[in-house]
């Protein structure tokens, strides 16, 4: 039997149930009566009313429920529910068309899709944009380097899905990621919190707000956050895999010398130490396996052989100020200025165990364990300026956009380890001046993007001021000037000829939005919307030639309804889209061969060309998130997503591949870092004592795998382009939970402390996210994270 609360529950998600489905349907839309006034609300139902969620999607603030797009937020309280230090923790799928993940085994580089656009594979690249946007305060944040930072005092994290080419931009075509950090106040408040961990971890965290004087106030957040390897290294004195060391300061200023202007600085600076995820073997190839090579097909403790391993180091500054100038009241001028600069570096030497295989079975004198080391540095300047306003019955925002950014890296690789017999039981770490090692690959690239923008929304006085119109524009021009001057440590050779390859291209963009909102009711609002994004053109790094491949697109058609039912206790929203994905931008692998004088000639190293794919794709799905307060102090969620997505079939440029197939042969393509199915559920309750709140959450994430080699075909038949076949990874369900003695009144003043316990992937669930497949070394793939927990103490005052 149900209890009475239970009881309660159900009947109000039939009804919502019932009532989303029939405000659906065109009847309802066109001869709906005007809604009632509420019943007057009582106190109980006051505090178990869902709040409002304030965004700034539109560069305005206002409530999501009123905003005509797909949108999920995280609050700063859900991101330390989650105990989320970076981007990179976002990776259990809290949203679930959201995906982010490390690039291959490097925690310092991320990649983030939205309802799977984004990246196909390698934005770990100088001249290679991501499609996904991240701002910071209005920052553009140009690199995938540097995601992996720590996040300093979080107020709201926005996840805009669908292309946001007309307000933000250029390589927005997948969706933006919106961050906003809190504010100075003004008044003297202190939020400390420190905690301890498995693994050994630890994490301080400091945010002092100071009072304002002579209209400036002055904020500092500084956070300090550690974990000890999640693997261990056998090799005496290296590093262990999956470690991570951050610490990061910033301080902002607000000045605010009238009630109509506005000057606010503020400079961060981030370190950032992390080693590369453990590669683990999992099935065995048709090359035979050294007697090392140990199949580890569960999650591994300690990897199977040592080899040499450091961390990764990033730094990151920035500069940024933010003017804000009304001069009436119905209008407001910004300027964002911002300079960043980041270094990076990327030692990779996670792989060892999937390099323990030979074709002639004998192992005496074999070099394996590829060490990767990469230089990353970047440094890049942004002029934004906007006017918000309103004329009557119009709301617009216009502005434009200056960006520049210069972008170099290098490359190294080669083998630190030898094995000393034939079987391949022992062996011997090489002893390398790696400083003297050849430079594989170098390059350097300067980006120029120029862009202007306007969006106006009007609302006509008909049915009560319930239709709103709104219509968008951006004009975009980028350009990028670069070189790609060493290849195995020597200026590039294409056919026959060594000289600096070039990259000189440039493309202009006119990126439409067109948007239709109507309030059915108070709580009932209807959107269509059409719109367009696009990802900056380029050239690959990795490439021999260095050739310029074109702008990818898409171009959606979105419908959208959001509801609030129950005097607020109940809120629904889903989503559903349908579009066209164009030039999609294809890597695909192998060694690079060329015919000089009638020879043929093979490269010595793995290239990388990228190509756009002919033809149209497609993307589609549906998003739907869902809250209920059935009573007071409870909280319950969920939100699915289903997505798809569809690439042409591409040929491979490569003369010749692992299977003998030949070149221009369209083959599939797999669409990677992208579940069909995503879904979330959320379980949040407080429990009010005298002085003090128990406060208990509970969230769940599933995703059905995805494809993560996709753009680069294993052929399973020589001669039989049909027969291609990629490892999916696992499905996952990732459970993370808090619970917590909060605000607990010690008797000084204002003083609070926070007792709580926290747990990531609660029931250590194991799954392999990454699958990759060679018909000669085997099946491999990187495993999630094992159980985390810990314990912290905050005191707020």
């Amino acid at each position: 039997m149900l209890s009475k609360n239970q009881f309660v529950a159900v009947r109000l998600l039939a009804a919502t149930a019932f009532c989303s489905s029939f405000a659906l349907s065109p009847a309802f839309a066109s001869t709906a009566p005007e809604a009632a006034p509420a019943a007057p609300a009582t106190a109980a139902d006051e505090s178990a009313q869902l709040g409002d969620i304030v965004v700034t999607a539109e560069k305005r603030p206002q409530t999501a429920q009123k905003t005509p797009i797909s949108i999920s937020v995280l609050s700063g309280a859900d991101l330390a529910n989650r105990h989320v230090v970076s981007l990179a923790d976002l990776t259990d799928g809290s949203i679930p068309s959201l995906k982010v993940a490390p690039f291959y085994s490097r925690n310092s580089a991320l990649i983030v899709n939205i309802r799977g656009v984004g990246v196909l594979s390698d934005g770990n690249q100088p001249a290679r944009d991501q499609g996904v946007g991240v701002y910071v305060n209005g920052v553009y944040l140009g690199r995938a380097q540097g995601l992996g930072t720590a996040l300093f005092d979080i107020d709201s994290l926005e996840v805009l899905k669908g292309p946001q080419g007309t307000l933000f931009g250029r390589n927005t075509e997948g969706g933006a990621i919106n961050i906003t950090t809190k504010k100075p106040t003004g008044e003297f408040h202190a939020n400390v919190i420190a905690g301890l961990g498995n693994y050994g971890s630890y994490k301080t965290e400091g945010h002092i707000d100071l009072p304002s004087v002579a209209g400036i106030s002055l904020k500092l957040d500084g956070v300090i956050s550690h974990r000890d390897p999640l693997v261990k290294n056998p090799l005496s004195g290296a590093s262990g895999f999956n470690f991570y060391d951050k610490h990061g300061l910033r301080v902002e200023a607000l000045w605010k010398p009238t009630a109509d202007f506005s000057a606010d600085y503020a400079f961060d600076t981030s370190y950032d130490a992390s080693t590369s995820l453990y590669l683990q073997l999992l099935a065995r190839g048709s090359n035979r396996q050294a007697a090392l090579g140990t199949l580890q097909t569960t999650r591994a403790d300690v990897a199977n052989v040592g080899a040499p391993e450091q961390p990764s180091v990033g730094k990151v500054q920035g500069h940024e100020l933010n003017l804000e100038y009304h001069p009436a009241r119905n209008l407001t001028l910004k300027s964002i200025t911002s300079y960043r600069y980041l270094t990076q570096s990327q030692y990779d030497n996670g792989s060892a165990a999937t390099t323990l295989s030979n074709g002639s079975g004998v192992f005496t004198g074999v070099a394996f364990a590829r060490y990767s080391l990469a230089q990353f540095r970047q440094n890049q300047f942004s002029q934004e300026f906007q006017a918000i306003g309103e004329l009557g019955r119009l709301k617009y925002v216009a502005g434009a956009l200056y960006y520049r950014e210069n972008v170099q890296d290098n490359a190294q690789a080669f083998n630190t380890n030898q094995f000393t017999d034939a079987a391949g039981s022992t062996y011997t770490i090489l002893s390398l001046n790696y400083d003297a090692q050849r430079i594989d690959r170098a390059s350097h690239v300067t980006t120029t993007s120029v862009g202007a923008f306007g969006q106006a929304t009007y609302t006509p006085a008909l049915l009560d001021d319930a239709i709103h119109l709104t219509g968008g524009l951006r004009w975009t021009r980028d350009a990028k000037h670069g070189e790609l001057f060493t290849v195995n440590g020597a200026a590039p050779v294409v056919f026959g000829v060594s000289g600096t390859r070039f990259l000189d291209a440039h493309w202009s963009r006119v990126d439409p939005m067109l948007n239709v909102l109507v309030d059915v009711s108070r709580d009932i609002h209807v959107y269509g919307k059409w719109s367009t994004g696009y990802k900056s053109g380029g050239a690959n790094s990795r490439s021999l030639q260095y050739l310029a491949f074109n702008p990818e697109s898409v171009s959606v058609f979105e419908a959208g309804l959001k509801t609030e039912f129950f005097n607020r206790h109940s809120r629904f929203n889903v989503s559903a889209y349908a579009g066209t994905y164009k030039n999609v931008q294809v890597d695909f692998s192998g060694l690079y061969e060329t015919i000089v004088n009638g020879v043929l000639t093979r490269s010595n190293r793995t290239t990388t060309e990228t190509l756009n794919a002919r033809g149209t794709g497609g993307i589609h799905g549906v998003e739907a998130d869902f809250k209920l307060t059935p009573v007071p102090h409870l909280t319950l969620g969920a939100s699915y997503a289903y997505t798809y997505v569809r690439i042409p079939s591409t040929a491979n440029p490569f003369p010749a591949t692992a299977g003998g197939t030949v070149n221009n042969t369209p083959v599939p393509v797999y669409q990677t870092y992208t579940p069909k199915h995503g879904a979330s559920g959320t379980i949040d309750y407080e429990v009010p004592l005298q002085g003090a709140t128990i406060r208990a959450h509970l969230d769940g994430n599933y995703d059905s795998g995805f494809y993560a080699n996709g753009n680069d075909p294993l052929y399973l038949g020589a001669g039989n382009p049909g027969n291609v076949y990629q490892p999916k990874g696992d499905s996952a369900f990732i459970v993370n939970g808090t619970l917590a003695l909060a605000d607990i009144d010690v008797g000084r003043g204002d003083a609070r402390v926070t007792l709580s316990v926290w747990a990531r992937n609660l029931l250590n669930e194991q799954h392999v996210f990454y699958k990759a497949l060679s018909l000669t070394s085997g099946l491999n793939g990187f495993f999630n994270e094992a159980r985390t927990f810990g314990g912290q103490v905050q005191v707020k005052f």
